[in-house]
């Protein structure tokens, strides 16, 4: 088994995203989404996807390129513009792979191709940038100039894009987010190896236009690091060409350059972080009379209902990595006693000085015992068991190391009504170790879950505040009725590795004990690098 990075690219279609996903068991499973890329028939895409590679199994992968239209971003009402379905055995023994799209009837979509390219992922240093720029040239009639950055290695068969940064507006002096590229992407773990890095003007119609670029060496950036920062002027050779006396098209300025070990999930889990996992259920009036075989409440002769379903099949998964397996559980959206005013927050043991089940049975039998003696009412409330856990988040975020990480499960049948209120809470919750499932019980529209889940866009606040990364994954039950519990688990706590690793690694926290206490390769920004080749 060894990791891959498949990095989409190259599609001659106006195509502004594509989706990657596997077959696990007899369903599609989605690994990932590019980014976006607006008006561009021929896109080069920099998300990379990660998948471990089985030699001695038939993996079998498919690509589907959607076009985008609305400002949400959402695959809803997308137009569909062609698929590729391979194996993973085919990218790796081509390396890049070059095919036409086709409908899903597997006939021809247009002309349109696609490339997938595949590398083996041995490495797993990055590199930390931090960059800006000085006088840039002018672009807009109208305005400055509305710059972005790509990064490039250098490969046998020419360039191949590494990392591109977000659009900085009307600046001619623009300081970029700072981001990481994985080692291995940059330079292919030869930091003498050229890197090229070109600055863009963004324009809406997609033909963006060329400001300068440089080519460079991971080793001379940190050389010339060593001083201040490493300047390096950004040439545009046409207009190098043109204009008698040109000296350059501005100067890209990177002042922090320093390579770092990106830990993974089981670097994190074997190193000490424990997952906390917290249960909330859905007592509104909208679930029907609990004693009603057509509520979503009602406990069948076989001790099932789709609330039931959901507990066991997620909590018997995630209960294996909370070392004291006590989970709290939480109600929302019923009258309880002894005063029946309705609470969006309370334990279903009815104790709040003790919200624990012992194990996911304890979670059950509690909710078995609870449904009796509240008064399904409403409305539906997300914010308050969402800032719950927050609460607990951000006291552990004051460790030094990454200790703990909480994952919160929401179970429910219905539309939220505090979406602004919910919106924010998990705004601000993007900033802490926590992560939320949702899963969606019964056949209510569930379109506003899925806004919620960041797949399809950058969350934001009512008052346009962005989420630092996307930590919803929401899935409807109704999806996996008539298959195996697992698959349900499989899904919706498929991310849940991958927002630990990237919070944690963001935030450079280190796991708490096990290798993280020994000395990274060479994480200064001031010496050059190992030959890592």
């Amino acid at each position: 088994m060894c990791g891959l990075d498949i990095d989409s690219c190259n599609s001659n279609l106006a195509a502004s995203w594509l989706t990657c996903s596997c077959v696990s068991g007899p369903h599609w499973s989605e690994i990932g989404r590019t980014e976006q890329i607006k008006n561009c028939l021929n896109p080069s895409f920099s998300k990379t996807f990660v998948i471990d590679y089985y030699f001695e199994m038939v993996q079998k992968l498919k690509f589907e390129v959607y076009d985008i239209d609305s400002d949400s971003g959402s695959l809803q009402g997308a137009d569909f513009l062609g698929e590729l379905e391979c194996t993973l055995g085919q990218v790796v023994s081509s390396r890049k792979l070059t095919r036409p799209l086709v409908k899903r009837d597997k006939t021809p979509a247009g002309k349109g191709t696609i490339t997938i390219c595949a590398e083996e992922r041995t490495d797993n240093r990055v590199v930390e940038f931090e960059v800006a720029a000085r006088k840039l040239d002018k672009k807009d009639f109208f305005g400055k100039s509305d710059p972005f950055l790509e990064f490039f290695k250098q490969t046998e068969t020419g360039w191949q894009l590494a990392h591109r940064t977000e659009v900085v507006k009307n600046n001619l002096n623009p300081t970029w987010k700072r981001f990481r590229v994985p080692l291995q992407a940059l330079c292919g773990g030869d930091v003498e190896k050229s890197i090229k890095v070109d600055c863009y003007d963004y324009n809406n119609s997609g033909s963006h236009e060329i400001i300068g670029s440089f080519q460079t060496t991971l080793c001379h950036i940190q050389q010339a690091s060593q001083s201040y920062a490493a300047e390096f002027q950004c040439i545009n050779n046409k207009k190098k060409q043109k204009k008698k006396g040109y000296k350059n098209s501005g100067v890209i300025i990177i002042k922090q350059c320093k390579v770092v070990k990106e830990y993974t999930f089981l670097d994190y889990i074997m190193g000490g972080c424990q997952i906390n996992f917290t249960i909330a259920i859905d007592f509104t009036g909208s679930n029907g009379d609990p004693s009603s075989p057509q509520s979503l409440h009602y406990i069948n002769p076989h001790g099932y209902n789709e609330y039931l379903s959901a507990i066991w099949a997620v909590g018997n998964v995630i209960q294996d990595y909370d070392s004291d397996k006590m989970f709290p559980a939480l109600g929302f959206g019923a009258k309880i006693p002894p005063t029946w005013q309705v609470s969006h927050e309370f334990p279903i043991t009815f104790d709040p000085s003790n919200p624990f089940c012992t194990g996911i049975e304890g979670v059950v039998q509690a909710y078995q015992r609870c449904l009796p003696q509240v008064k399904l009412y409403g409305p539906t409330n997300f914010s308050p068991v969402i800032n719950h856990v927050a609460h607990f988040g951000r006291q552990a975020l004051q460790q030094p190391t990454a200790s703990q990480y909480f994952v919160l499960l929401i179970i429910t049948d219905g539309v939220i009504t505090d979406m602004d209120e919910t919106r924010s809470a998990i705004v601000n919750a993007s900033r802490l170790p926590m992560s939320i499932i949702i899963v969606g019980v019964g056949g209510a529209d569930f379109t506003a879950m899925e806004f919620l889940d960041g797949d399809d866009g950058i969350l934001r606040s009512a008052t346009g505040e962005a989420a630092m990364r996307d930590i919803v994954q929401f899935v409807p039950f109704r999806q996996f009725q008539n298959g195996p519990q697992e698959m349900l688990a499989q899904s919706v706590l498929a991310e849940v590795p991958g927002q630990v690793t990237s919070f944690f690694n963001t935030m450079g926290l280190k796991p708490p004990s096990s290798d993280s206490d020994a000395p990274l390769p060479d994480t200064s920004a001031s010496a050059p690098l190992p030959d890592a080749s």
